[in-house]
């Protein structure tokens, strides 16, 4: 599921879409808030510039729109279809569960965005620069 030339595998750890040799991030922990979005400029393996245009990842925003209405109504409906919990608590729980989700949420965003543009290219991971 996670095989190496997978979109998915690209997504999930954040590797560089081309090669998928490397991680696209300078810190890989998302927990650093304070490195959360800072990426390299390019991968070292493949040469694969991550700021494909300027002001590339303001598109990332719509992708991160999406995916935070999906945890959002997912924890709507844990806490109160599942838990019972009354309309208050669950509109807390969907705002508690954003801001713990937010770092994983801003970095899936842009990897999925980047994804939509550049494919695998097995040529590129076996290179070694």
């Amino acid at each position: 599921m996670l095989k190496k030339g997978s979109k998915l595998n690209s997504i999930l750890t954040g590797s560089c879409p081309k090669c998928q040799n490397e991680s696209m991030y300078s810190d890989k922990n998302p927990l650093n808030l304070a490195k959360v979005l800072k990426m390299n400029e390019k991968c070292s393996h493949c040469g694969l510039k991550y700021q494909l245009e300027p002001s590339f990842f303001y598109g990332a925003m719509y992708v991160s729109y999406g995916l935070n209405v999906a945890v959002g109504i997912l924890a709507f409906i844990v806490s109160f279809v599942i838990f019972g919990a009354s309309i208050g608590y669950a509109f807390i729980s969907i705002i508690v569960t954003l801001i713990l989700l937010l770092p994983f949420i801003l970095r899936l965003s842009r990897n999925i965005y980047i994804n939509m543009f550049v494919s695998y290219d097995p040529s590129t991971s076996s290179k070694n620069k």
